[in-house]
């Protein structure tokens, strides 16, 4: 169990708050294939201030999906406390987070993101000005630093913690790293060790394995999973059950990615229409794909497609095409939580 404030999530296993990627849709599959925690992507304080329709619609919440995390991003303090008050008392959401670890530029250079981690003399202040102001609990994302000069992980998570922060999500990467590199696990556990509230770990988690070596090298009260996930939920189940009881349930079979990947462009086009949601899902086709034989050659043809029957057309004729040609070449049994309708 990971409890955050007045949550508790039944285990472990945290979905990163990945932008463009985790709406409803993917959040609801990921949930259902028993992710403890499912994070939103993250929203402009300023945008939900100015009440803009495209951001508010980001605010939705599946009760499904609970419990919930939605994580909001900003430079300024009066307005990440005006957007969380709007999401304390107008969304079903479990937990506010706030996001200082978006490394992108056109976000930091409006002192947002990452920007915070080079300020840990006014995260406090700002955290505590957030806390007072709403009732659900409060955690902030961060990376580990600002560059390799400038790491001050420590420092940092221990203000959020005075003030009045009730977890914080470290990836064991600087700004500057983006993603390349490798995640530091040794400065995630000194912020583990130095705090009293939960500390999640996250970088460089892409199998159940990775998992439990996180949680044993850094003692952290949770694992967040991001890029892992893409396209693969069955990461987040086998890790589950992995922590769980030792044991790794067989990977998914083409069929069953294939349904899945149906399942969620059927979500999607229910949240946005299908013109925006099936050229939203060409790059999640992809991630679905990857590793089946003969996938590149269809993800060019999925490229192409602007409507939900082409897609599933192409996408079924190419997993019989699969099954009839390498009927031998099993890529396992399907996994027990094939129960998604």
């Amino acid at each position: 169990m990971l409890k955050i404030g007045n949550v508790e999530a039944p285990n472990k296993v945290v979905l990163a708050p990945m932008a463009g990627v985790c709406n409803p849709a993917f959040r609801l599959i990921a949930k259902e294939f028993g992710t403890g925690l499912v994070c939103a992507e993250m929203v402009s304080d300023k945008a939900i201030v100015h009440g803009n329709s495209r951001s508010m619609e980001m605010l939705y919440v599946d009760e499904r999906e609970k419990p919930l995390s939605l994580q909001i991003f900003g430079g300024d303090t009066e307005t990440l406390v005006q957007a969380a008050r709007i999401v304390d008392q107008q969304t079903n959401a479990d937990i506010i987070d706030i996001n200082m670890g978006c490394p992108v530029p056109k976000i930091t250079k409006c002192d947002a993101g990452a920007r915070w981690l080079l300020q840990p003399d006014k995260i406090e202040e700002m955290i505590s000005t957030v806390v007072k102001a709403v009732s659900k609990p409060v955690t902030v994302k961060m990376r580990i630093g600002w560059d390799a000069e400038h790491i001050y992980a420590v420092e940092n998570a221990k203000a959020v913690e005075r003030g009045g922060g009730s977890a914080v999500s470290v990836h064991g990467r600087t700004r500057e790293q983006l993603y390349t590199g490798k995640a530091d696990w040794d400065i995630i556990r000194e912020v583990k060790q130095a705090l009293s509230i939960p500390v999640i770990g996250n970088g460089d988690v892409v199998t159940p394995e990775d998992a439990k070596r996180m949680l044993d090298m850094t003692g952290v009260d949770g694992v967040m999973i991001g890029r892992g996930a893409l396209g693969n939920p069955w990461m987040l189940y086998r890790t589950v059950k992995y922590l769980e009881n030792g044991e790794l349930p067989a990977e998914p079979t083409p069929e069953e990615k294939i349904r899945i990947a149906i399942l969620h462009m059927d979500r999607l086009i229910a949240l946005k229409g299908e013109n925006v949601a099936v050229k939203e899902m060409r790059k999640h086709m992809a991630w679905y794909l990857k590793g089946l034989t003969g996938a590149a050659r269809v993800k060019d043809v999925l490229m192409e497609h602007v409507k939900r029957d082409d897609m599933v057309r192409t996408l079924n004729d190419f997993v019989d095409h699969l099954v009839t040609n390498a009927a031998d070449d099993k890529a396992g049994a399907p996994v027990e939580t094939a129960i998604l309708h």
